[in-house]
């Protein structure tokens, strides 16, 4: 696979949300520890607020995936945010085998590790009980259609009910894990007959949005109302007032995970398929176990802002890269715009742009591109490092990833690379640190994707030209030039000389056509003109330009020519027409009389007298043939 150590792949979705950044940054902290490379396949499921076919082909990628070069297996399946796509990644796992790992979810039939979130919520509920001595207690849950929600709420009413209080508290508030329902839910809660002393909130995301809505209606928190969030995001962190909340401790189901792998791999005995990591509690400002320190809060203000500047910087590189993108026009420019633009998203080791290849080996960019044939082609390259091997050769989904001899654990991120309906192959990132890239590596690959789509289009109307402009310089009959064809490029041939030069034209004409069409019928002479078309073509071995100029006679012009290479060329048309006669079963033989004219002109030469001239001289031969008959 990489190299010799053990390699574990870890599935799951919007890794690069700030919630999951945190994830990636402890398993990989856990796999360096341990010493195994991990190989992350993410998906950005749904853009924004309802674009949600665009995971539909990130499904495509990971169901091409070949598992059998994998030691084990982690599926973080919370993540996912279009209906059925976890269930459809679960489908594709089950195939695997090497061990599966389940983190955040329980699945049937996988090794899970899950966090204890029932005793995330217990552990808040007694706090506010027992530390805090409230008894009007509020609770706002996400949708109450996801179970972390069901689950959280379930263990908040257990918790009133066995105090002997109302098992919904001073209230309960279904709301949407997001920042949306902040401004409803604190309606609510101040319209009950008795004003909560507190509000448990199932997340931090919905704990910073009540408090924002107490704090706009004139409620000091925790002061006039205590509020407590689940999950220990950076964000509740980062909020006044900090948000008292339960933390999933990442880092340990990071290294529950890999070393659960391990010991199977290994053979050791491990005790069920079912473990759990307890939460933390983080007791802060928003239920008032800590005070403000302004000398930290200021601090923490000038990170804010830092980052602030930074989105900034990063979103005009991302503008300027749009800008640039929009130029390019071909993959050899787009790698080129990579290498020198590719700078707000974070310090990279490596990158590689591997495209699905069609059973003729077209790149998926092509036109012509059919269907992918399970095989890759590497086409945009950069390893900074000079580390890996390059790929030269096509590759299949059962070798995704380069290798190397270096036996320190990696980290890679691999993505689709897919634009409107065309899966295009995939991409592979190695950042230089232990974190994973941010949003702006995402807008790279959309931004990439786009502009494949972009030179495929491009490329179909450069075809299209090109086959138009063919058939309007070509014969329909005999796939010679017509007479427009012939002219273009001999003037260009002409117009193209440097002082004077010889020259020849030939005017070439069929002798009995009108006799063949009459006894025969025209599909014969149809068949009589192609074969002669074949004939001319084939004597063409100089560089001659040949064309047909309607009905039955053939132009001829080349440059550098001589009396000896007219010879020549009419010696091989005699032999060509005896051997197409002495071999065809057809009611009558091919007879041609020709005229050629050499002489020397330069770029003022006129087409049309040459011609003329070979004319004068094809008819002389004509008309001096014995026994002629009317043509």
């Amino acid at each position: 696979m990489i190299n010799s150590l053990k390699t574990i792949a870890v599935f799951g979705c919007s890794f690069t949300s700030r919630y999951r950044q945190n994830l990636c940054k402890s398993f990989n902290t856990a796999a360096e520890e341990l010493g195994v490379n991990l190989v992350y396949f993410n998906c950005l499921g749904k853009i924004g607020n309802k674009d949600a076919q665009y995971g539909d082909l990130e499904i495509d990628l990971i169901e091409a995936v070949g598992l059998d070069g994998f030691d084990g297996i982690i599926f973080d399946g919370e993540g996912y945010n279009v209906e059925g796509m976890g269930d459809k990644v679960i489908a594709k796992l089950r195939t695997a085998k090497c061990p599966v790992v389940s983190v955040s979810s329980v699945v049937e039939g996988f090794y899970n590790i899950e966090f204890e979130d029932a005793e995330g919520v217990r552990m808040l509920t007694e706090h506010f009980l027992d530390v805090h001595h409230f008894d009007k207690i509020g609770f706002m849950a996400g949708y109450l259609t996801h179970p972390d929600a069901q689950l959280r709420l379930k263990v908040f009413r257990e918790v009133m009910r066995s105090r002997g209080l109302p098992e919904d508290g001073a209230g309960m508030f279904e709301g949407d894990f997001w920042f949306h329902k902040g401004e409803e839910a604190a309606d609510y809660f101040l319209s009950q007959p008795e004003r909560p002393q507190s509000v448990v909130c199932a997340n931090d995301y919905m704990a910073i949005s009540l408090a924002t809505a107490f704090k706009n209606r004139g409620l000091r928190v925790p002061e006039d109302i205590a509020v407590s969030g689940y999950d220990g995001t950076l964000e509740g962190q980062e909020f006044l007032p900090h948000i008292t909340s339960a933390t999933r401790e990442r880092y340990d189901i990071a290294k529950k995970a890999i070393q659960l792998i391990i010991d199977l791999c290994n053979g050791e005995p491990v005790e069920g398929r079912d473990l759990t990591i307890m939460p933390r509690l983080i007791l802060s400002h928003s239920c008032g176990c800590a005070k403000l320190d302004y000398k930290v809060e200021s601090e923490n203000i000038n990170d804010v802002y830092a980052v602030s500047r930074g989105l900034s910087f990063n979103l005009y590189d991302a503008e300027s890269a749009f800008l640039k993108m929009n130029k390019v026009d071909s993959i050899e420019r787009m790698a080129l715009v990579f290498k020198q633009s590719a700078v707000n998203f974070g310090d990279f080791n490596s990158f590689f742009l591997n495209l699905n290849v069609d059973s003729r080996g077209r790149t998926a960019n092509d036109s012509d591109y059919r269907s992918p044939s399970g095989s890759y082609k590497s086409v945009i390259w950069i390893d900074r490092n000079n580390e890996y091997t390059h790929k030269e050769d096509l590759f299949t989904n059962e070798d995704l990833l380069p290798e190397t001899e270096k036996n320190t654990p990696h980290f890679f991120y691999i993505m689709s690379v897919h634009c409107a309906e065309r899966l295009f192959g995939y991409a592979v990132i190695e950042m230089q640190d232990n974190d994973i890239f941010n949003e702006f590596y995402n807008v790279w690959l959309i931004n990439m994707a786009m502009t494949l789509e972009t030179l495929m289009k491009n490329d179909r109307i450069k075809k299209l030209i090109g086959t138009l402009e063919e058939l309007s310089i070509r014969d329909g009959l005999t796939g010679m030039l017509n007479r427009r064809g012939f002219d273009e490029l001999s003037r260009d041939a002409i117009a193209s000389l440097d002082g004077a030069q010889p020259v020849c034209t030939m005017v070439i004409d069929m002798d009995g056509l009108k006799r063949i069409n009459d006894e025969h019928g025209h599909h014969e002479g149809d068949h009589a003109i192609k074969a002669a078309a074949k004939i001319i073509s084939k004597c063409c071995t100089e560089g001659e330009i040949a064309g047909r100029a309607g009905g039955d006679e053939f132009y001829i012009f080349a440059l550098d020519y001589s009396e000896d290479k007219v010879k020549s060329f009419t010696k091989k048309l005699n032999k060509y027409i005896e051997k197409y006669n002495s071999e065809s079963t057809r009611p009558y033989k091919i007879e041609l009389s020709y005229g050629a004219y050499v002489c020397d002109i330069d770029r003022s030469g006129r087409l049309e007298d040459l011609l003329s001239e070979s004319d004068s001289r094809m008819y002389e031969q004509k008309q001096a043939k014995p026994n002629r008959r009317k043509s």
